[in-house]
């Protein structure tokens, strides 16, 4: 019994010097562990900013458009030496800014840009979209981050320079951008016109009618200010307080920013920084892109 109990003192008295000894063997590499730990969390958090790719053509103004230094703000464009500027920029900067995200603006062609948002390329577009049926199929849209009129452009000296409204424009030559309301909705109201290819782009569709290759094109209130300060040639007829006008929904002349379908965390976020800005804000900012935008691009 004797024997016994020492043995079992012993062992106690052993497990007690091993387990203090394990102790100041691991003390001091688990306080080096746990300060390298702390340095790489800090190193990875001040990496991990997440970037929010924003894609758009770069060649769109007054929404978005190129040019080659960063003067008012303008951002590097992904990929290049160049820099984008514009509503759209603007927009995608306050954004970034509101939700923690490094910017990245990515530059393609107009056809591209919902592609782009569906297979994750980017992870959004702000790029003068308006929120179409169509396009609500393939992706998901904010809110509205601009309520733009359709409007029409003619020359000064034409012949349409006086229409008091859209009947006045019957047999007359026209176009649009590609893939907009304006060329698939709203020209096909013209009665007998003669409504010629689509054209890629907003600064391909002003060359056209600046050129007298058309009477006139169909396009929102920011870009027809826009070209009237780059072609100072150029009429802006609005027949919106007429009964005489383009038959559209508010919901397609509404500009919205589109991100893949499911994406809910991007599309609150996105929402979320809209809801603090009014039509007063919007048209603030627009009115400012205007003000600087490049007569040429």
């Amino acid at each position: 019994m004797k024997n016994r109990l020492l043995a079992l003192t012993t062992a106690a008295v052993l497990a007690v010097s091993l387990t203090a000894c394990g102790s100041s063997k691991t003390e001091e590499p688990a306080a080096d562990n746990a300060a390298e730990a702390t340095e790489e969390t800090a190193s990875a958090d001040a990496g991990e900013k997440k970037v929010l790719k924003v894609a758009m053509e770069c060649g769109y103004a007054p929404y978005n458009w190129t040019q080659p230094d960063d003067s008012n703000g303008a951002v590097p464009i992904n990929d290049s030496s160049d820099y984008a500027y514009g509503y759209d920029v603007m927009m995608a900067k306050k954004i970034a800014d509101e939700l923690g995200y490094e910017l990245q603006i990515v530059k393609l062609d107009w056809d591209s840009l919902v592609p782009a948002v569906q297979s994750g390329t980017v992870d959004c577009v702000i790029a003068g979209q308006s929120i179409t049926s169509d396009r609500l199929e393939m992706v998901d849209f904010s809110t509205p981050y601009y309520y733009a009129s359709v409007v029409s452009l003619v020359k000064q000296d034409g012949p349409l320079a006086d229409a008091a409204g859209i009947s006045d424009f019957e047999g007359a030559t026209c176009t649009s951008q590609l893939g907009t309301i304006w060329y698939d909705i709203c020209l096909p109201q013209i009665k007998d016109a003669n409504i010629q290819p689509a054209q890629e782009s907003a600064p391909a569709m002003l060359v056209a009618l600046e050129s007298g290759r058309t009477d006139l094109v169909v396009t929102d209130m920011p870009t027809a200010k826009a070209a009237c300060v780059a072609y100072p040639d150029l009429k802006l007829l609005d027949f919106t307080e007429t009964d005489d006008d383009f038959a559209v929904s508010d919901e397609e002349i509404n500009i919205g920013i589109s991100v893949q379908k499911g994406n809910s965390e991007l599309l609150d976020g996105i929402n979320s920084v809209l809801a603090t800005m009014t039509v007063d804000d919007f048209n603030s900012m627009m009115d400012e892109a205007i003000s600087v935008q490049p007569l040429s691009e």
